[in-house]
């Protein structure tokens, strides 16, 4: 496979997986942070990161506003849901294992 078109699919993957969270807002951060170990915010900061090793300049927020499809403040009011002192224990269980 030539290299520009493994770039392709891999950004046609990536837009999948945004419309995917789009289409499934009631998954909350907490509850991917539980079972995947990253959420809505840690894919703005690797897109942050990326965009800096590719020489541009991405602002945490305008990485927030492409992978939320909104501003983050927006989002959060409209759907993100107060976590459960069962999703505040299993992110602590979660945390606590990883042996930082």
């Amino acid at each position: 496979m030539q290299p520009e078109t493994a770039t392709q699919i891999e950004a046609a993957v990536f837009n999948r997986l945004l419309r995917h969270l789009d289409e499934n807002k009631d998954v909350q951060n907490i509850d991917l942070m539980i079972l995947a170990d990253f959420c809505r915010n840690c894919l703005a900061k690797w897109y942050v990161a990326a965009a800096r090793e590719h020489g541009e300049e991405v602002d945490y927020e305008q990485a927030r506003e492409r992978v939320y499809g909104m501003t983050y403040p927006e989002w959060k009011e409209n759907y993100q849901a107060p976590a459960t002192a069962e999703q505040l224990a299993a992110l602590e269980n979660r945390q606590a294992g990883k042996g930082c």
